[in-house]
């Protein structure tokens, strides 16, 4: 999770945000050779006072000045392209998740079992412990198994909310009378937060998303203890 002061993405905790931290990088290497090569050229151009006649006119600079642009968009626009199809494709999942965002809570519905659905709000400040994130916790999280190719199925029952998960690289529109798919894959165990990212009403910034990350075994005695309530 995100800490004071941090300006870096939170850890990737699925492949598709480590693919999105990759492709950032890649962009802030290109601009930083770009700023660098600017900046350079803007301050010669300040500190002497030089000029060469056969500069004034030449149509090879102004040729490369021309092309190297579009190569360097190139280079930027095919593994946007290829992250942008990535992130919309859904691998055959193995288990499917429903979302429901509401006035100010989330609703959860494991459609694969029966009779599994909760309702997820935010530990109020008289109920946290000392282990307990301000804003952040959640009386009921989200239990989900790692290393499978999980399905969220996102919609809404009153207003537009956003179901976002910053660690897992997820974030979809919650939409009333729509439903939105998105997809991941949990590479380890651990708890990751979200909150939703749009505003909602008075109290948009209460809404808080935990998902629990446990191995499959876990899992599997979590709903069979979901089954026994």
């Amino acid at each position: 999770m995100a800490t004071w002061a941090y300006l870096g993405f939170q850890d990737g905790a699925s492949p598709l945000m480590e693919q999105l931290i990759f492709f950032h990088d890649h962009i802030m290497l290109i601009l930083i050779m770009i700023i660098t090569f600017v900046g350079y050229m803007m301050v010669s151009l300040i500190m002497n006072s030089y000029i060469n006649r056969f500069m004034l006119e030449n149509q090879t600079i102004e040729l490369i000045w021309t092309a190297l642009p579009a190569v360097i968009l190139v280079f930027i626009a095919l593994p946007s392209l290829r992250l942008l199809y990535l992130l919309d494709e859904v691998n055959s999942p193995t288990m499917t998740l429903k979302t429901i965002g509401h006035q100010w809570y989330w609703s959860y519905e494991y459609s694969d079992f029966l009779n599994v659905e909760f309702d997820s709000y935010m530990t109020p400040s008289n109920e946290m412990t000392s282990s307990s994130f301000r804003l952040l916790d959640v009386d009921n999280r989200t239990v989900v198994p790692m290393n499978t190719q999980i399905r969220v199925i996102i919609t809404a029952a009153d207003v537009i909310h956003s179901w976002t998960v910053p660690s897992l690289g997820v974030k979809a529109d919650a939409i009333p009378g729509r439903l939105n798919q998105s997809s991941f894959l949990i590479t380890r165990p651990g708890l990751f937060f979200g909150q939703c990212s749009e505003i909602c009403g008075a109290n948009h910034s209460f809404m808080p998303i935990v998902i629990e990350s446990v191995s499959t075994d876990s899992f599997l005695n979590w709903i069979s203890l979901s089954y026994s309530d």
